[in-house]
């Protein structure tokens, strides 16, 4: 599937191999972002990825995939600091990049709350630093905690003690307040130190943003005290009593506490004063002195921000209003083939380093074959048909900070001797055919595990963070395990046999170069805690294909333990029956995701390699969601016909927090049905099937107080 084809012209087939690679782009533009600091693509193309993965789930909301980026904050913390879990999560944002997306934001805000009024905004400079957390019990500073992944994030506190704009001690502060800010370096800053950095030979920076993110993330505070960081406030988190009713009134309360707040920021009465207020800041944004990418829009009423909610990863109540992508030209020096964990061969275009939007660039992405030969998947023609060659002009496209793409070619600059580019169809890390499937915008190596790139990077991913994360067993270590021939690890299961044959061999681990007595006891001791480990954790590590990790939390809460689930799985083979309808009822599972699930454990030497890391492991069964007193706690509701009192989509939020599923469709499986005026097919099917039936009224008086 090709990304320039239009979302109104994909078929189904076409959408849900599209999302599957946006999914595999967003994760490692996000990684790239988040956990090291060093972005790959610029956040303009970021945006891009999104707004496309978005429209095609909107267009197409049965191929949701359960691990869509659009339910994802963050990525996984880098190694080296503890981990402070948030008591509020912390969220990311919507994204706007035209007026018609804050119109149509400012329209889904009124009509799930059922306004028709005008409704008070602020609107405030979207910083473009690293986000944190501040937690101050009795007016202390407590804790320091970076974003992470939205729930736990790395503990920086002794790092943020060592910058001035954040007090140490608070005078009249709630007795527990949680601040959130943006941590940031100006440009004048930026640019003192890397004269300072470049004169003492030590790393320059290619933007204040990764200036300040890795001023930030010191394992030395003695670092950080050395780089002129700076925090504007702007949000809270957990609070013991409230701020003010309004976000302007909790924004000024902040300022009195002697936090700094963005001056910019503003009360907008309404669309047109948010549209105004955010051309004025756009005009300002060369002159500020400190890198913005965007404006904030908040409902400024606390009140209805409350009623307004949550989505998975985003309020309802808060959106960003992007500024537009940055473009630059530069030369395609090489184009790379690199192999995945799912085989998958992705080309890299190899480029002459440029500046794009303040970050130098010299990689960026060329999907996929299509792409290079410049045509979509149909057949159709992309960029004029311009393919790409080696040699080439051409246009880098950097929208926020995500993967760069080649956008465009300048044939006039084209050298003569450049030929048309010809993509491998053998893999180039073991040889084996690399195929493209029907439907699949991707060529992938067939080898599986014999290929040493998909079992490395599977054994990679196994190890990760938010898999197994083995403490001392990182990417490094399994590259040089994998080639190790006395202790190898190939596969999963060879991790926990890897004591056992330690103490076999002459060559002991605790001998070699770089490891010790202490070193190779810390790592079997790190294996063994990891023994006993969740279900969801364990389906993620096993990295089958477009089974992400909110996917695999979504099967393990449905099954509940691993036993059940490999029943079902054994079951559901054929591809049809009950157990395969039960596997495809999941809300958010679809029938690609579903099929490679099924065909996991289906196939002999893939269920053998999971088997004998089973064996290894005592699997904990799936904790289930609990909301204490929830009356809907586990039931499956339905609603059906006119809801007068609030809004559909308010219902349907509070019954989740409530800790209910909330179906589409009527089955046996249904608890409860909220009928409003109207109720028609919906409400007979449940009469037909004797399932439980009120109004919206008894709905109401069922949550009351909850």
């Amino acid at each position: 599937m090709n990304s320039e084809k239009p979302v109104e012209e994909l078929s189904a087939a076409e959408a849900e191999a599209e999302l599957a690679r946006l999914a595999e782009e967003i994760a490692a533009a996000n990684t790239a972002y988040h956990t090291h600091d060093a972005p790959e693509i610029t956040d303009a193309a970021y945006d891009a990825l999104k707004a496309r993965n978005q429209a095609i789930e909107t267009r197409f909301p049965h191929l949701k995939r359960a691990d869509s980026p659009s339910d994802q904050v963050g990525a996984e913390l880098a190694e080296g600091f503890s981990k402070v879990r948030h008591a509020v999560r912390m969220m990311s944002l919507a994204n706007a990049f035209e007026d018609a997306d804050v119109t149509e934001f400012d329209e889904s805000v009124r009509r799930y709350l059922g306004i028709e009024n005008t409704i008070a905004y602020t609107a405030e400079p979207k910083i473009d630093g690293l986000s944190l957390s501040l937690r101050y019990e009795n007016g202390q500073l407590v804790t320091a905690a970076t974003r992470g992944d939205g729930e736990t994030g790395e503990n920086v506190t002794a790092n943020a003690r060592e910058i001035d704009d954040i007090p140490h001690r608070l005078e009249g502060a709630p007795d527990i307040l949680e601040v959130r800010g943006e941590v940031y370096m100006s440009h004048a800053d930026f640019e003192a130190l890397n004269t300072r950095q470049a004169e003492r030979g030590g790393k320059t920076f290619a933007n204040p943003r990764n200036a300040a993110a890795g001023s930030l993330r010191q394992l030395d505070a003695a670092i950080t005290r050395d780089r002129p960081l700076k925090f504007f406030a702007y949000s809270w988190g957990e609070l013991s009593e409230p701020l003010g009713e309004t976000q302007m009134e909790a924004i000024a309360r902040l300022k009195s506490l002697s936090f700094d707040v963005n001056p910019l920021t503003e009360l907008c009465s309404g669309l047109d004063d948010m549209l105004r207020h955010y051309r004025a800041i756009e005009e300002q944004r060369a002159t500020l002195g400190y890198d913005i990418d965007g404006v904030v829009y908040k409902v400024n009423d606390l009140t209805l921000q409350r009623r307004l909610g949550f989505r998975s990863t985003t309020p309802r109540w808060a959106i960003a209003h992007k500024f537009p992508a940055e473009l630059a030209w530069t030369r395609l020096e090489a184009i790379d083939i690199q192999v995945g964990r799912t085989g998958a061969l992705s080309p890299v275009a190899r480029l002459h380093p440029v500046t794009v939007g303040g970050v130098v660039v010299s990689n960026a992405t060329l999907h996929n074959e299509d792409y290079i030969a410049g045509r979509s998947s149909s057949g159709e023609q992309i960029r004029d048909g311009k393919d790409i060659r080696v040699g080439d002009w051409v246009q880098v496209y950097r929208a926020g900070d995500v993967i760069p793409k080649v956008a465009d070619v300048d044939l006039s600059k084209r050298p003569e001797d450049a030929r048309p580019y010809e993509f491998p169809t053998v893999c180039p890390e073991c040889g084996s055919e690399a195929i493209r499937e029907e439907g699949d915008a991707v060529r992938r190596c067939t080898g599986g595990m014999i290929c040493p790139a998909q079992a490395m990077e599977k054994l990679k991913h196994f190890v990760s963070r938010k898999a197994f994360d083995i403490e001392g067993l990182g990417a490094k270590q399994i590259e040089m395990f994998y080639a190790d021939e006395v202790l190898p690890i190939r596969e999963p299961a060879d991790i926990f046999t890897l004591e056992e044959r330690d103490t076999r061999n002459l060559a002991r681990l605790k001998n070699r170069d770089g490891w010790g007595e202490t070193s190779a006891r810390n790592l079997f001791n790190a294996i063994d805690e990891r023994r006993s480990i969740g279900f969801a954790r364990v389906l993620f590590a096993l990295g089958i294909r477009h089974v992400g990790e909110a996917a695999a939390r979504l099967i393990a809460q449905h099954y509940g333990d691993w036993e059940t689930f490999e029943q079902a799985m054994e079951k559901a083979a054929p591809l049809e029956g009950p157990a395969w309808d039960e596997l495809m009822n999941i809300d958010g599972v679809g029938t690609v995701m579903a099929t490679s699930l099924v065909t996991a454990f289906a196939q002999e030497a893939e269920r053998a390699s999971i088997d004998r890391l089973v064996a290894h492991l005592e699997i904990e069964p799936a904790e289930q969601v609990q909301a204490a007193g929830s009356p809907v706690a586990g039931k499956t509701l339905v609603f059906t016909g006119t809801l007068e009192k609030m809004t559909r989509a308010e219902a349907k939020a509070r019954a989740e927090a409530l800790g209910a599923k909330v179906s589409g469709s009527v089955s046996k499986k249904t608890d409860l049905v909220i009928a409003g005026p109207g109720a028609g097919s919906k409400a007979k099917k449940a009469e037909e099937l004797g399932v439980e039936m009120i109004d919206e009224d008894t709905w109401l008086e069922m949550i009351e107080g909850l």
